[in-house]
């Protein structure tokens, strides 16, 4: 009996320690693809992140081009209107620049 118990005691002991073994390998392949994961999402959150900065790079190129279209275009209306001549006071030589109502 006693042999048996010392037997089945190993034996327990055994199949406790196997079950110990694969939980460990277990919990390790789950730290490894977690690991895995999370390098993943850091990098895509890195790539987004660049995207993003780029996006905003381009909008501010396009913004600041606009500015200086429109200054450019504002210079050139300005330079125009003081080389325009003056409107006439009375045009189409009627009183007042309109012309007389008829009954």
């Amino acid at each position: 009996e006693r042999r048996e118990r010392k037997r089945k005691l190993s034996k327990e002991m055994a199949e406790k320690a196997t079950r110990e073994l694969e939980k460990m390998q277990l919990q390790e392949k789950a730290d490894i693809k977690y690991k895995e994961w999370l390098k993943k999402k850091r990098a895509e959150e890195a790539e987004k992140k660049k995207k993003e900065k780029e996006k905003e790079k381009e909008r501010e190129a396009e913004l600041q081009e606009k500015r200086t279209r429109s200054e450019k275009i504002f210079k050139e209306w300005l330079q125009n209107a003081r080389n325009k001549p003056p409107p006439p006071l009375n045009g189409y030589g009627f009183p007042h620049g309109k012309l007389p109502f008829l009954y």
